[in-house]
């Protein structure tokens, strides 16, 4: 555990710094990333030993309350705000509650304004969702040579405004295992091979949480069945109800030991009163 001074410059402890992910580039080692949303996950990625988090700008207090030493970045959506500065301010606000990292997919101006300020800058390459209009829709990026030198060249221009990490998103491994080296840029790699200085994989997608909508990602690999555990739930939860509803129509409930009963003295009493009662006010 390292101390370090936060970026609000309180005192504080970190399991990774910033300096830490950069030496993974000379380091065999290989760390994981996941996006816990919610106290159960947090708590959950924490016992499972989850190296690193990324996280929506809402949730960083309720990670620093819960994890307060794990390194944790904060994203924000393309859309989110509206101009440079609203950006730029949101980042300043995210690291000052306790990110020691910000996600922007943003103009390289933005990009370079944010690492100029010394805000770590995490951005993205490969596939973008949000930018997935440009290519024709969700797909694998680099598999022709002219896409991997897209790529590389993207990744280049992002090390030269200051960007200090990337998520590699479902790129050819061939590509990222080329380039990955040529750049002091860390990578998370989500679906684009083992040659990511990180391993970054989605909550849902580990432990099998998708919905019966949702048509898992070629990168997405289940360790559980959480799905299968929620329908077995949600069959307990009707079951559980139906019978309620039944017994209720039968007239068998609610049961005698669920309910509160008078002794009898107490009870011939409150009869033989109620039985004399007359109103007060006519």
């Amino acid at each position: 555990m390292k101390r370090i001074y936060d970026f609000s410059r309180n005192p504080a402890k970190r399991n990774y710094t910033v300096s830490d992910l950069k030496e993974l580039k000379t380091s065999p080692k290989k760390l994981t990333m996941s996006n816990p949303a919610n106290e159960e996950e947090i708590k959950a990625c924490v016992e499972a030993g989850i190296d690193l988090f990324v996280i929506g700008p809402r949730d960083i207090e309720m990670v620093r309350s819960i994890t307060p030493s794990h390194f944790t970045g904060v994203g924000s959506k393309w859309a989110q705000f509206g101009s440079n500065d609203e950006i730029i301010a949101d980042a300043f606000n995210s690291m000052m509650k306790g990110a020691d990292m910000y996600y922007t997919l943003r103009s390289f101006d933005v990009m370079e304004k944010m690492a100029k300020e010394g805000i770590p800058v995490h951005s993205h390459i490969g596939l973008i969702p949000t930018f997935s209009h440009y290519c024709g829709g969700l797909r694998g990026w680099g598999r022709s040579a002219d896409e991997a030198i897209q790529i590389f060249n993207t990744l280049k221009r992002m090390e030269d405004v200051g960007v200090f990490a990337v998520e590699a998103e479902c790129i050819a491994e061939e590509v990222l295992e080329a380039i990955n080296y040529k750049t002091s840029v860390v990578t998370f790699s989500l679906g684009a091979g083992m040659a990511g200085d990180v391993i970054m994989s989605f909550v849902a997608d580990v432990c099998g949480d998708l919905s019966e909508e949702d048509k898992p990602p070629k990168h997405a690999h289940a360790f559980g069945d959480i799905k299968r555990l929620r329908k077995q739930i949600n069959k307990e939860r009707i079951d559980a109800l139906s019978q309620f509803k039944n017994e209720v129509v039968a007239g068998n409930f609610p049961y005698s030991k669920t309910n509160i009963s008078m002794g009898k003295e107490e009870k011939d009493k409150f009869l033989e009163a109620l039985d004399k009662w007359k109103p007060t006010h006519q």
